[in-house]
């Protein structure tokens, strides 16, 4: 990757992505900055700015190939492989993550669960078999699985995310409601709803 890409370039590069693959999926083969800008609600000099720190993908006056675009884009954002993904908390929220139609598509598999509730263990969410904690460091390593989704409760949720580090894993996704503490090098993403809604609400 480009050194000194701004972390909220990155963030938009996926929105970009899905933009075209929505333009593919109508048939659509060309597209410029100005039309993914109208559709997107940002500028077409945004998004040429953004594009630019990864190279050149289009001709001035002719646009941008939707499917090289969105190729170059997938190679960015390495979702040109499939990641497998291990889920902790199968509570409501992870049984709704584990049967969630939408990671396969963009390149993640949920390939393993695990929570500390022993009621738990051994129960089907959809294709797979709630395991236990303890196995948790181990499957990690069997599996190389890098990325990881804690949906936990808040209170049990830096616990998992230091046994989730030790054991090798460099991305988290955190849907619970507090934030955490990673060593250097692993990176964390929060969905947090209640905190998107108390955002929207300024607005109101």
């Amino acid at each position: 990757m480009p050194a000194n890409v701004p972390d909220i370039v990155i963030g938009r590069l996926p929105v970009y992505l899905r933009a075209l693959e929505h333009l593919l999926k109508g048939g659509h083969e060309i597209t410029s900055s100005q039309e993914l800008g109208e559709q997107l609600g940002y500028s077409a000099a945004q998004i040429r700015k953004d594009l630019s720190f990864f190279g050149e993908f289009g001709k001035q006056g002719t646009g941008y190939r939707i499917s090289h675009l969105a190729q170059e884009l997938r190679k960015i954002l390495h979702v040109d492989r499939e990641w497998p993904v291990v889920l902790v908390g199968v509570g409501a929220l992870g049984h709704a993550l584990v049967r969630y139609g939408g990671f396969k598509p963009k390149g993640f598999t949920i390939v393993s669960a695990f929570d500390s509730d022993a009621s738990k263990v051994g129960q089907r969410v959809g294709a797979l078999v709630v395991q236990d904690m303890d196995k948790l460091a181990s499957e990690i390593a069997r599996i190389g699985a890098q990325i990881a989704i804690i949906a936990t409760p808040a209170a049990t949720a830096q616990e998992v995310a230091n046994t989730l580090a030790k054991a090798g894993i460099q991305a988290i996704l955190n849907y619970a409601p507090i934030s955490i503490t990673v060593p250097k090098g692993v990176r964390v993403q929060y969905v947090d709803p209640a905190l998107l809604m108390q955002r929207l609400t300024y607005y109101l």
